[in-house]
C-alpha cells in the first residue's frame, strides 16, 4: 500500500530527474555544436571586432528589456526553496500530484469498471458481476484458447494501458520499459518451450496430424481469427480437410470462409 505522501515525493523526484536528463540532453547538444552556432559564436567574440560583437549584443538586451519592462525572471533557487518547504512539511501539500479517480483513492484501489465493461460484452466470456471479476481478471491461462480471439485481444490491450498507466502514476520512479522488457524475455522463454500457461505447444503426435475442430461462431472477421496464430489455424484447417499451408492472413481467410458451410 502506498500512501499518499509517499506518491507525491516520488512524482516530485521524478519531476526533477525528467528535468535533469532534459537539461543534460540540452547541454551535450550544446558541447557537440552540430550545428556549428556555438563555433561561430566563439568565433564573434574572440576575432578582430570583438567589442563591437559585444555591444552589439548588450544593445539587443536592452532593447528587450525596454520592450519587455515587466518581465521578471525568477531564481530557480526559489523553486527548490519551494520544494524544499514541501518536503519538509508534507503534511501541508495539498497539491495533487498524482492523477486519480476517486474509485483508485490516491493509488490505494484500481478502478477496472470500463475494462469490466467490455469485458462483460465478449460474446465467449461470462457473464459475471464486478467482484467476481477483480478475482479473476489477472487469471488470463483460465481462458480457452478458443474464446481468445479479436475482441478478446483488444480488451486485453485495454487493460494492459490502464495497469500500465496505474502503475506509472502510482510508482513514478519505476522504470516501467525496463519492467516490460523483462517479462517479454520470461515470455519467450516459456512460449518457445511451450510453457506459456493458457497456450500449451502443440503435440508432433495424432493431434498435429489430424487437426483439432474450432468454433467459429465467437469469430466475426478472418482479422479476428488471425489472432490465434498459425500452429491453431493449421489445426483447425486439418480438422477441415483443407489446405494448411500458407501466411498467417491465408490461413485465416480460408478457414473464414467455411464459416456456416461446415
Amino acid at each position: 500500500m502506498w500512501s499518499r505522501d509517499q506518491i507525491n515525493s516520488d512524482h516530485r523526484m521524478k519531476t526533477l530527474l525528467d528535468r535533469y536528463m532534459d537539461d543534460t540532453v540540452a547541454l551535450l547538444d550544446l558541447y557537440e555544436d552540430k550545428d556549428g552556432m556555438r563555433k561561430e559564436e566563439v568565433a564573434a567574440l574572440s576575432g578582430p571586432n570583438e567589442f563591437v560583437e559585444f555591444y552589439n549584443r548588450l544593445k539587443l538586451i536592452k532593447d528587450f528589456h525596454k520592450t519587455h519592462p515587466n518581465e521578471i525572471s525568477v531564481p530557480m533557487s526559489m523553486e527548490f526553496d519551494e520544494l524544499a518547504k514541501s518536503r519538509e512539511n508534507p503534511g501541508s501539500d495539498d497539491a495533487v500530484m498524482g492523477d486519480f479517480s476517486d474509485e483508485e483513492g490516491y493509488g490505494r484501489y484500481l478502478d477496472l469498471h470500463e475494462c469490466y465493461d467490455r469485458y462483460v460484452n465478449l460474446k465467449a466470456m461470462p457473464k459475471v458481476d464486478y467482484l467476481a471479476y477483480l478475482s479473476t481478471f489477472d487469471q488470463l491461462f483460465d481462458v480457452p484458447k478458443e474464446r481468445k480471439n479479436y475482441d478478446y485481444r483488444r480488451y486485453l490491450e485495454m487493460l494492459l494501458d490502464y495497469l500500465q498507466g496505474y502503475s506509472a502514476r502510482v510508482k513514478p520512479l519505476l522504470d516501467l520499459a525496463d519492467e516490460m522488457d523483462n517479462v517479454r524475455l520470461e515470455f519467450l522463454v516459456k512460449w518457445e518451450a511451450g510453457q506459456f500457461p493458457g497456450w500449451p505447444k502443440e503435440t508432433s503426435g495424432a493431434l498435429a496430424h489430424t487437426g483439432a475442430h474450432l468454433d467459429l461462431s465467437a469469430f466475426s472477421s478472418a482479422e479476428e481469427l488471425a489472432s490465434l496464430g498459425l500452429d491453431r489455424l493449421k489445426s483447425a484447417l486439418l480438422a477441415l480437410g483443407l489446405k494448411c499451408g500458407g501466411t498467417l492472413e491465408e490461413r485465416a481467410h480460408r478457414l473464414f470462409n467455411t464459416k456456416g458451410k461446415r
